[in-house]
């Protein structure tokens, strides 16, 4: 999984409404189409880009267009997130340690 597809496909707030939706329960193309002033072919498209990036599966079941979310590609993308947490709570903790101890030098001597 590519993290930056994962976040460019979600960057649109049309496309993130999708995703919304979608954690509530599968659908299929027409039930995400509903609640937007689009056309269903530019719905078609977000759902084209989330696909392509591996954010949701669809599939044909009869005449409809199902879609269900990929759990799996946004966990790997929040565990991407968390890491970068993680690495920026350290610095800042050390940076934290740092400035402590540089203010305790800096007292004068009584």
């Amino acid at each position: 999984m590519a993290v930056e597809a994962v976040f460019s496909a979600i960057g649109d707030p049309t496309r993130r409404a999708i995703v919304e939706r979608l954690s509530r329960s599968d659908a299929t193309v027409n039930e995400l189409a509903s609640p937007f002033s689009m056309t269903l072919q530019a719905v078609a498209k977000h759902i084209r880009i989330l696909e392509g990036a591996g954010v949701i599966r669809k599939k044909k079941i009869g005449r409809s267009y199902h879609c269900a979310l990929n759990r799996a590609v946004l966990t790997e993308a929040r565990s991407w997130l968390d890491d970068l947490e993680r690495d920026w709570s350290d610095r800042l903790d050390r940076l934290g340690d740092f400035l402590a101890e540089d203010a305790k030098s800096d007292r004068p001597a009584q």
